[in-house]
């Protein structure tokens, strides 16, 4: 079972990515949607905010954009948040490790390198465009303004220095393009592994 990351900074291409991924066979875990599921009714990270923040638990659900307005009055609200949710990440990726059967699992990690956790994984994919492209595909969504997207940019590490770190490089230009660095990518992979 190999374990590839995949990483990249918002707007480059990352979930489009690892939906080629899925379609060649892997099996894709995503945090980002692995934290959805701890905040939605039911989920495990519910429990701790009712306890920690019940303010921010609405109709048995974590709400997300309270937890934003929390942090802004608050920047050490963040680090007592990331306390909570990391280890229910990290339980929510042990239970998809055990439960797949792929010869290839996807790990779709937005903040991978910024976290440094690039060593729990055999080789890191590195999503990338052109600054103007990434720019233009974020305002495009009409979710965010150009100043929000500069602070989510200011947050990450600069692509330059993830592509620079990472064992493949995902050039995102267009969807066809992106397929074949993603064969390529399997294709050497599955050369390089030991048969059963």
């Amino acid at each position: 079972m190999y374990k590839l990351g995949l990483t990249g900074s918002i707007g480059m291409g990352k979930s489009t990515t690892a939906k080629i991924f899925a379609d060649e066979g892997c099996a894709v875990w995503d945090a980002d949607a692995a934290v959805h599921r701890l905040y939605s009714q039911g989920g495990n990270a519910v429990p701790d905010f009712q306890t920690h923040f019940p303010q921010a638990v609405i109709d048995g659900a974590v709400s997300r954009d309270i937890l934003k307005s929390l942090i802004g009055q608050d920047p050490n609200v963040l680090k007592k948040i990331e306390q909570i949710v990391h280890p229910l990440v990290h339980q929510d990726r042990t239970a998809f490790i055990a439960k797949s059967d792929a010869d290839v699992m996807v790990f779709d990690i937005p903040l991978l390198f910024e976290k440094n956790s690039q060593s729990q994984f055999d080789a890191v994919a590195c999503v990338y465009v052109e600054p103007e492209e990434q720019q233009a595909r974020v305002l495009a969504r009409g979710t965010m303004t150009e100043d929000q997207f500069k602070m989510i940019l200011s947050k990450q590490m600069p692509i330059g220095e993830k592509r620079a770190l990472a064992d493949y490089e995902i050039h995102t230009d267009t969807l066809k393009n992106a397929r074949q660095q993603v064969k390529n990518i399997l294709a050497k992979i599955k050369g390089n592994q030991p048969h059963a």
